[in-house]
């Protein structure tokens, strides 16, 4: 395919999976334009400016989902479009004008824009396990067949509702536009993404995945029937789609499954000098597991590297060389028998998934 000659646009770029993946591209001889709200503050785009190959095959352009057209120029001249970032406010006082139409209408400008360049071969967009299996009861499998149910969420409006509902409407309406316009449009839905890291801040996806040792018990729920992915995995599998000329359709990347028992029995193993919990109410050994299938990803011929631990040791490190979790102290490693039990809501049977929080608008 030629990827030495090929110019492709990045959004969301300096996020956890954005940056991750322009890195990979560049890896890979891609020429690529990184769209981000602010290109001018460093704090942001350090991280970007920095990776090999940056100073010759990495721009940056300035881009906002809520702006029409400003992903034009971007897009001009791009064989491909990974479309990464979405916006994300769980505490939004206007769900429907903060976070769903600006999500909506984004994929819907940024598509527009692949059709005015006329030199987008494919555009590659970045869904979520929350437009899959929210719904009243989990099944055992989920398969790309699988919608969440939206009536079911706006009844119950748990942690994180519009984003599910943004995602589920925007990745639906953007199937409507691609099958109108002749568009070559890939979806890609990763489960909950964890791994080492670029951005200098703490991933909100590796907030909920590194809760058993942060002891953030508001989000062991998410993770009680959880499903995951290496970032790397991910990244290089948004690659393989688009230079695949038969990749069609919806995918799932998820490699692995764990109940949060699992989860904590392998940290507590890696890492005893944290207080992991030993014991979880409505969690325990009996609990099974729920499986976001990939085995269409994988019929395609693609190979997942890394395992549960690899992902899970590469994201602690990383944020303790950046600084993002403190070293337990003496008084607070304690004998894991004495662990208090740790209390994991249900949640109505929703393992509220978390799969593209990590994909901000940055």
């Amino acid at each position: 395919m030629g990827s030495e000659t090929q110019t492709v646009c990045v959004t969301g770029a300096s996020g956890f999976i954005g940056s991750w993946l322009i890195m990979r591209l560049l890896e890979n001889g891609y020429t690529v334009r990184a769209t981000v709200r602010d290109p001018d503050n460093q704090k942001k785009v350090k991280h970007l400016l920095d990776l090999p190959k940056a100073a010759t095959h990495l721009t940056l352009w300035k881009a906002d989902l809520s702006e029409e057209g400003s992903f034009d120029a971007a897009i001009q001249g791009c064989t491909g479009v990974f479309h990464v970032a979405t916006p994300m406010d769980f505490e939004s006082k206007d769900p429907e004008n903060e976070v769903i139409k600006p999500t909506i209408n984004g994929v819907l400008d940024i598509m527009k824009a692949c059709l005015k360049a006329k030199t987008v071969r494919r555009l590659v967009f970045t869904s979520s396990a929350g437009t899959v299996n929210v719904e009243e009861h989990q099944r055992a499998v989920y398969d790309e067949s699988n919608w969440s149910d939206l009536d079911f969420v706006y009844a119950k409006k748990m942690t994180g509702w519009m984003y599910f509902v943004s995602k589920t409407l925007a990745e639906q309406a953007a199937w409507k536009f691609a099958k109108e316009n002749n568009l070559d449009f890939i979806t890609i839905i990763p489960t909950l993404v964890i791994g080492p890291f670029l951005m200098p801040s703490m991933p909100p996806s590796l907030i909920t995945g590194l809760s058993p040792i942060t002891g953030n018990e508001a989000h062991y729920s998410i993770i009680r029937q959880g499903q995951f992915v290496h970032l790397d995995d991910l990244c290089m599998s948004h690659i393989f789609l688009f230079e695949n000329p038969k990749a069609e359709g919806r995918y799932i990347c998820s490699s692995h499954a764990a109940t949060i028992v699992e989860l904590a029995k392998m940290l507590r193993e890696k890492y005893p000098e944290y207080n992991i919990p030993t014991k979880f109410k409505d969690a325990d050994e009996s609990l099974k597991n729920v499986i976001f299938s990939s085995q269409k990803l994988l019929d395609l011929g693609f190979q997942f590297k890394y395992s549960l631990e690899d992902m899970f040791v590469g994201a602690v490190e990383t944020c303790k060389e950046k600084g993002l979790i403190p070293s337990p102290s003496p008084a607070s490693i304690k004998d894991k028998d004495t662990t208090p039990e740790c209390t994991v809501e249900k949640a109505i049977d929703v393992p509220t998934p978390v799969a593209s929080v990590e994909t901000s608008v940055n």
